[in-house]
């Protein structure tokens, strides 16, 4: 799920604790999240929705901290947004019952990731299929206006504006009508390897996907051995050239040229790889060694996620209490 800041309306953006973010986690989210925070920014860690997964307790403990490490070494300041773990705002699950009332079950049955998902789980749990709602609820609670939203989560937006609007015709007018935006540029990193499917930690390929904790060695081997063409002309085309388009991309998003900038300046693709993977290493290791550091200090992890639970259900008991009193609860 990702809500992102545009032109001063409110936002709510989550990640899932699964693990260490790769480049187009930081590139299409993370990154974006910190260069455009202010006050009306809410970011989660969306722990709730890993129950739906077959997780290990201290694990998805573990991964959850990582998450808002992440989130602060990417450069969110907690003094400026509200940084916070969904599960420590209880109003989450709460409104999500509420809006189980509202959704139906044939809404839910058509969710294309719930099908895709299920047919790889056997015996998959009763989350899996309510887990659009929770979805639902997170936006809603905090009156998200516009949603930022890729291909693979439109579906789950749409659900989101069917159940907010209904419930404001049977109830009365109680949720925001959120609106999907396209995400800013270098919102899809590609697979290094594969072009055609975005950069996933998901799907096996070990040198398509650079991690965040990649070090200078290894993003310098992935870039030089990232799929390209033959025909040796540096210019961006995704049609003609998406491996390369791709590479150009990354460059852009972390020089601020247009990629079509970026592509004048380069006859050889080695020469074009080389620096690339020079300036990736360059501006991840800050962000790396942040990381570390504050994994390091639970305590202050802590008392920065205590604080953001405080905020965040400010907000988000007012929507609750609004929607229960709509729906008649005391």
């Amino acid at each position: 799920m990702h809500c992102s800041y545009y032109g001063g309306v409110r936002i709510l953006s989550g990640i899932q604790p699964s693990g260490t973010p790769h480049l187009g986690n930081y590139l299409g989210a993370l990154k974006q999240w910190a260069d455009s925070q202010n006050s009306e920014a809410f970011y989660c860690v969306v722990n709730l929705h890993a129950l739906t997964l077959q997780i290990d307790p201290e694990e998805l403990r573990s991964q959850t901290f990582d998450g808002v490490a992440w989130l602060l070494a990417s450069g969110l300041d907690p003094e400026v947004c509200t940084l916070f773990i969904q599960s420590q705002v209880p109003y989450h699950a709460q409104l999500s019952w509420l809006l189980e009332n509202v959704a139906t079950f044939g809404e839910l049955s058509r969710m294309t990731q719930f099908k895709e998902k299920a047919s790889r789980q056997d015996g998959y749990r009763a989350g899996l299929f309510t887990y659009p709602v929770l979805m639902a609820a997170d936006i809603l609670l905090y009156n998200a206006q516009e949603v930022p939203v890729g291909d693979d989560q439109r579906q789950h937006l749409e659900l989101t504006r069917e159940i907010a609007e209904r419930f404001n015709n049977r109830f009365g007018e109680t949720f925001t009508l959120p609106v999907g935006v396209q995400p800013k540029s270098a919102a899809r990193v590609m697979d290094l390897q594969d072009p055609s499917r975005k950069m996933s930690k998901s799907v096996s390929s070990p040198l398509g996907s650079l991690s965040l904790l990649d070090d200078a060695k290894e993003i310098d081997k992935k870039i030089k051995k990232a799929v390209t063409d033959t025909d040796n002309e540096v210019r961006f085309d995704w049609e003609n050239k998406p491996g390369l388009s791709n590479l150009l991309e990354i460059f852009s998003a972390f020089s601020g040229e247009t990629p079509e900038a970026v592509a004048e300046r380069y006859t050889r693709y080695g020469d074009l790889k080389g620096d690339l993977s020079a300036l990736v290493a360059e501006s991840l290791a800050p962000i790396t060694a942040r990381y570390h550091e504050l994994r390091a200090n639970t305590n202050q992890l802590n008392e920065i996620i205590d604080l953001g639970a405080e905020k965040a259900s400010k907000v988000a008991s007012a929507t609750y209490e609004r929607a229960a009193k709509a729906m008649g609860l005391i």
